[in-house]
């Protein structure tokens, strides 16, 4: 297949490059149109109970929480006939603003104390929007609201906050920050493939493939974003994926054509042979990330959903790039693709050399290169114990961000949180006084919750609005809701509400998650075993994925939970948290990751052991002739995600800082030390598998 594909790509070269380039064009013209077709939520389980109250608050009662929280500091009693006067016409002036269908405040609302700061001089104003939260619509009323009643207003403080402000902030927050991340990563990896390379034109190729990724998955995205939710976060991931595996599969594409060139091949046999063996090495690679990253799509939450689809768009895009659209580029450049010398040494590929004789040093002494690499990872690994989880809200802002600031000052003055109360609804609840008094009795005396409003009849059901005193994407919160579902309720009970939410969505990633690691390891199983021939080595693979994953986790929770070495991240607000979701993510992201580059090393290897090299001769020339580029690849990919650390948002920050020392760790101590030392260990049994199950292998 690889072989007539080569002979396609040769001898309708310049068709193919200018299809290839069109493809760019268009899918950039019109995937630009995604930024402002993608929301800032993704959050919620539309499976759960809580996702069920908020449906019939919205479409029921018409209600929705509110979209802008205005905290009013009057600096003194807010009961102050003046204080009254002027909070009164501010929100008679809210409310004439466009797309505000209610306002309601402490004033308004017959001073409800859960509106007012503990300390007396601080209340509210709730500003309802027609918008979903988080949706486009709020945001755009959450940054109208924030340019233009933040601050100074006849003569009060306003602070704003709320869903629609606070999306806003992490909207604007991260694309401003992916264009500094991308002005950082695009310069700095031209000028690593330029070392790597050491010629200018052979330095551009890679870029070609990760740019028309990066396009191309910008313009699936917006299909996407035609018939379902797309997160913000995607471009953060679609960016730094596109980049990185386009560029890891050029370097491989690229690398082996210079190399059968310098064999003394023409350019069309160089084509052919790269697009057998590269070739073949990117598409299984591909399938296996691809495979991975599906993984995501599992998960109810649109937040995570929303991974999946970007991920799996941007690596479909680049092996398509690597294989149909790089070719016919280099058919074209053909042996120039050494023009432009800057790093004369680099052209030349070596047969023996420094990585050639780090392996046989390592295959000496395998025993204790093995304990030696396992305590490495160990002690990184060690913090696991201090792992807690939570979800994305406010605080992942940087601590002055205006929106940040008003929610932190809702959470510190205020009894309740009177814009995020949890939501009990009975159905068919009419007539039952008692029993329902009994339990909201009951609730009143959970901890956590500081108030509870008489229940409301609507027709034949009962709601009850509970205000809790924690933030409601937190642990605490989680317990609160717990306990509110371990009560003996009335039957129809449901409880909703953003902590009930958040909960949900907890509880559907932990009932998801042993689902989606079944798939990620039984595909990858099979992927790899179909590609080596080998039971050993998906074996050996998968653990040793593991193995680093756990290394990683262990050095985000040292970073971001327990708070050391923050100089190396930069300033964020410390939770004593991971984001669940990211946590996820970036678990999937460097477990596909590793797999690539396990497959980039054992391609190299079977290749030279199929040749007729023994175990040792295989490992030690397999890795010279890939470790170079494994090493490069892994490097420019740390660099891409690593531009994500400048981000001022903590998740995007977390996420550029775990995927990076995952594939360093991955380049270094697993496929640098641990593989060859593994690989001596077991000799010829890599290779072993039932003769009944070696017809399922490739051969070709």
């Amino acid at each position: 297949m690889f072989e007539k594909l080569g002979h396609l790509m040769y001898r309708r070269r310049k068709a193919a490059v200018a299809l290839f380039v069109i493809g760019i064009l268009a899918a950039g013209g019109v995937g630009s149109m995604v930024f402002n077709r993608l929301d800032a939520g993704g959050y919620s389980n539309p499976k759960s109970d809580s996702y069920k109250v908020y449906n019939y608050l919205h479409d029921t009662l018409k209600e929705t929480d509110p979209t802008v929280v205005i905290v009013v500091d009057a600096g003194k009693d807010v009961n102050d006939p003046t204080v009254t006067q002027k909070a009164l016409a501010i929100e008679a002036r809210i409310a004439k603003e466009p797309d505000v269908t209610k306002t309601l405040s402490y004033w308004s609302a017959g001073n409800p104390p859960t509106f007012k700061s503990s300390d007396g001089h601080a209340a509210y104003i709730l500003v309802y929007g027609k918008g979903e939260a988080f949706s486009p619509e709020s945001q755009n009323m959450g940054d109208y609201f924030q340019k233009k009643y933040d601050g100074e207003v006849d003569g009060l403080r306003l602070y704003a906050g709320g869903v629609g402000v606070i999306g806003n902030a992490i909207t604007k927050k991260i694309s401003k920050d992916l264009s500094i991340s991308e002005a950082i990563s695009i310069p700095a990896t031209f000028v690593l493939l330029a070392f790597v390379f050491g010629a200018m034109v052979a330095s551009a190729m890679p870029l070609i493939v990760g740019v028309s990724a990066i396009l191309g998955a910008f313009f699936i995205l917006f299909l996407f974003t035609l018939f379902t939710d797309v997160s913000i976060y995607a471009l953060n991931l679609t960016t730094g994926m596109g980049l990185g595996l386009g560029i890891d599969y050029a370097l491989l594409m690229v690398n082996r054509f210079r190399e059968e060139l310098h064999h003394g091949k023409n350019v069309e046999d160089a084509i052919i042979t790269t697009l057998k063996t590269a070739g073949k090495t990117v598409f299984y690679s591909g399938l296996t990330v691809l495979v991975t990253l599906l993984s995501l799509t599992f998960f109810p939450l649109g937040f995570l959903k929303s991974f999946g689809y970007a991920g799996v768009s941007v690596v479909a895009l680049a092996v398509v790039g690597a294989l149909f659209g790089l070719p016919p580029i280099l058919a074209i450049v053909g042996s120039k693709v050494d023009k432009g010398v800057i790093r004369k040494s680099a052209i030349t590929p070596k047969e023996d050399g420094r990585w050639a004789q780090t392996a046989r040093y390592v295959m000496k002494r395998p025993v204790a290169v093995v304990v030696l690499a396992l305590i490495i990872l160990g002690v990184l690994a060690a913090p696991l114990k201090n792992i807690a989880f939570s979800q994305g809200d406010s605080r992942m802002l940087p601590a002055d961000n205006p929106a940040a600031v008003a929610t932190a000052l809702q959470a510190e003055r205020f009894p309740g949180q009177t814009g995020n109360p949890v939501e009990i609804l009975i159905l068919n609840g009419a007539g039952r006084d008692a029993e329902i008094a009994a339990y909201a009795a009951e609730v009143a005396k959970v901890p956590g919750v500081v108030a509870v409003n008489p229940p409301q009849a609507y027709g034949k059901d009962i709601r009850i609005v509970v205000y809790e005193s924690m933030l409601p994407r937190t642990p605490e919160a989680q317990k609160m809701i717990h306990d509110i579902r371990d009560l003996k309720s009335p039957e129809g009970t449901l409880v909703g509400g953003v902590a009930a939410d958040y909960t949900d969505s907890q509880d559907g990633i932990a009932k998801t998650l042993p689902w989606a690691l079944g798939w990620i390891a039984i595909s990858v199983l099979i992927l790899i075993f179909i590609f080596t021939g080998s039971i050993i080595l998906p074996i050996k693979a998968v653990l040793l994925n593991v193995l680093s994953l756990g290394a990683t986790m262990g050095a985000l929770t040292r970073v971001f939970i327990d708070g050391h070495l923050q100089w190396l991240v930069g300033s964020f607000t410390l939770t004593g948290t991971l984001d669940t979701s990211i946590v996820i993510l970036i678990s999937v992201v460097v477990f596909g990751l590793s797999m690539d580059y396990e497959l980039f090393l054992l391609s190299r290897i079977r290749e030279e052991h199929l040749a007729g090299k023994d175990n040792v001769e295989a490992v030690a020339v397999g890795l010279q002739r890939s470790a170079r580029i494994i090493t490069a690849a892994a490097l420019l990919l740390a660099v891409v995600f690593a531009a994500f650390i400048t981000s001022g948002v903590t998740s995007i920050k977390s996420m550029g800082f775990g995927v990076a020392l995952a594939v360093i760790l991955d380049a270094t101590i697993v496929r640098g030390l641990l593989v060859p030392a593994l690989m001596r260990l077991f000799g010829e049994r890599n290779w072993w598998a039932p003769k009944a199950m070696q017809r399922f292998t490739i051969t070709h």
